[in-house]
């Protein structure tokens, strides 16, 4: 009698297993494996924002190392995530966030080339559908116009890119300094992405998610930055003020982004680009 050969089958994830929501998030330079403080940072106010969703995470797998030679491993296993999630919870939201080198990342799995160079594989389209946002922060795709909101056709329409005015990665011009770049994004514009990102969740959650019950007159807990409900800073991640003051308003006519009252915004972009080795 021959032998049967059994093959083992990973049944696919109920429903009951599957988050509402999943923030894939990759790092900045040099950070620990992770999500990377602001990464960090964006699921704690996010999860403030809404709540009730079961919110997970996925830290992107990639060395983010000073010479910015893996982006395009980063956008792989970003891509090869979510089609896992898709295959196994196809109704979770998937929100997608980047800092920094990270913020690349994000660049290449929408399809904006990087200093005009493509450096990886972007998202399939088919699974444009199940990806609800994208936040990046310290990008340095700003500088040459290329911001993701603006650029990608993929997901342009679902991002929010954000620059603090004193990141001299992606600010072009006067009050620059390094601690505008490493010190500029938590908590305020951490809390204006969470913001942004809430209100992609939670548009038609009622339809979505049976037992969540209503959620009448939706709104963002405060304008952006900090506010009463995240008063205090967030343990580790320094004061509750911009360390640059007053930002100006974002614009309201970038896509995906909806007017909102007095929001920190991306700068001015300038024509020239640092190289990929510069990044931080």
């Amino acid at each position: 009698m021959s032998a049967l050969l059994v093959v083992p089958v990973t049944p696919a994830a109920s429903a009951a297993d599957c988050p509402d929501a999943e923030v894939v998030f990759a790092r900045g330079t040099d950070e620990p494996a992770g999500m990377g403080r602001v990464g960090d940072a964006l699921v704690d106010a996010l999860r403030k924002q809404a709540p009730g969703m079961n919110i997970d995470t996925y830290a992107v797998n990639y060395k983010a190392g000073k010479l910015q030679l893996h982006g395009g491993d980063g956008a792989n296993d970003v891509i090869s995530h979510i089609k896992q999630t898709v295959s196994s919870c196809p109704d979770t939201k998937i929100v997608l966030g980047g800092y920094s080198q990270g913020a690349s990342v994000m660049d290449i799995v929408a399809g904006v080339p990087v200093g005009g160079i493509p450096w990886g594989s972007s998202l399939p389209p088919e699974y444009v559908k199940n990806i609800a946002a994208v936040a990046t922060f310290g990008n340095v795709a700003t500088r040459t116009n290329q911001a993701l909101p603006t650029t990608s056709v993929l997901l342009g329409a679902k991002a929010i890119d954000l620059c603090n005015p004193g990141d001299p990665i992606c600010h072009a011009g006067p009050g620059n300094e390094w601690s505008g770049h490493t010190e500029g994004y938590v908590p305020g514009y951490t809390n204006q992405a969470a913001d942004f990102i809430a209100t992609k969740l939670l548009a038609g959650v009622t339809q979505h998610m049976p037992g969540y019950g209503s959620l009448p007159g939706y709104a963002p807990t405060s304008p952006y930055g900090p506010d009463s409900s995240m008063s205090g800073s967030l343990p580790g991640y320094g004061p509750d003020t911009s360390l640059h003051g007053q930002q100006p308003q974002y614009p309201a006519e970038t896509p995906g982004y909806s007017s909102q009252p007095t929001t920190p915004a991306p700068s001015s972009v300038a024509p020239a680009a640092p190289s990929p080795g510069g990044l931080v």
